[in-house]
């Protein structure tokens, strides 16, 4: 069997699986971010032990997945949980585990999935992008894909949106700030003066300050899929992520792509909307068996 772990900002998601990545049994719990990196690792890796006792058969790899960078061995850019920033997380797991271990940031992990199982299977360059709480992008190239030189490739949260704003050298992610989810909400939190979340924001575009902040993040995250297409001309763009369900996002991105970009790529949802870092864990894992 092989074992996928998805560490996220509010929960940790773990699942076994076979050799052809068909789940076998699952187990949830929340990340407690407040306790500390060594503290949410420990209470993974202690699930993923009784979780292994459950499942018939012997351990042969593990992936998984997380918010931030990966880079050689350690995780980059996560100021989520504390302690998590230089975390040598690969080899905490597999010193625990006793099995190989493959890692990587958790929209890397989803692309890994949809390339292999999902909407991008088959597809030589293609784009998979996260429309969730947070923004990123994961790039396929020769049907792999491709981590960049420092393992920060799509990290398209940090595209500035005008010249001399605040970026990443000051603590910013200007595009995640306002077309993520989270952003999102913040942003109508304020403008329409009472808590809201993104997902509750699409049944109320009848409201006109709601209309205009979906059409604004629209037309933001159209913009950078467009741009994403013209520099990489993808045969695929793939949407993943809790805000790709919402209907009106698919074609407003659609449009845009089709308007700016030389060679239009096709704009699909994703295969995996729930639990695509999981999943995408479960192939980091079927690839290192």
């Amino acid at each position: 069997m092989i074992l996928g772990i998805d560490f996220g900002g509010t929960k940790v998601a773990l699942a076994t699986a076979d050799a052809t990545g068909a789940p076998l049994r699952r187990a949830r719990l929340e990340t407690r971010a407040a306790d500390g990196a060594k503290q949410v690792v420990r209470r993974a890796l202690d699930a993923a032990h009784r979780l292994v006792a459950e499942t018939p058969g012997t351990l042969a790899a593990v992936g998984v997945s997380t918010f931030g960078v990966v880079r050689e061995g350690r995780v980059r850019l996560a100021p989520n949980v504390p302690g998590w920033e230089d975390l040598p997380l690969p080899d905490l797991v597999s010193g625990d585990l006793g099995v190989p271990v493959r890692i990587d940031n958790d929209v890397n992990a989803a692309t890994a999935a949809e390339a292999r199982w999902g909407r991008l299977a088959g597809v030589g360059t293609g784009v998979y992008v996260n429309l969730g709480t947070g923004l990123g992008a994961g790039l396929v190239v020769g049907g792999r894909v491709v981590p960049g030189a420092h393992g920060a490739a799509g990290e398209i949260g940090y595209l500035l949106r005008r010249p001399g704003e605040p970026g990443c050298a000051d603590g910013r992610a200007p595009l995640e700030e306002y077309a993520a989810g989270g952003g999102l909400a913040a942003r109508a939190s304020a403008v329409l003066g009472e808590a809201v979340t993104a997902a509750g924001l699409f049944a109320r575009r009848d409201d006109p300050r709601v209309a205009a902040l979906l059409d604004g993040t629209a037309g933001a995250l159209g913009l950078a899929v467009a741009n994403l297409a013209t520099t990489l001309d993808p045969e695929r763009v793939v949407l993943g992520g809790g805000m790709a369900a919402e209907p009106s996002l698919l074609p407003a991105i659609r449009a845009t792509v089709t308007r700016a970009v030389p060679f239009p790529p096709e704009v699909v949802t994703a295969r995996f909307v729930d639990d695509a870092a999981l999943i995408g864990a479960i192939a980091l894992a079927a690839t290192g068996a």
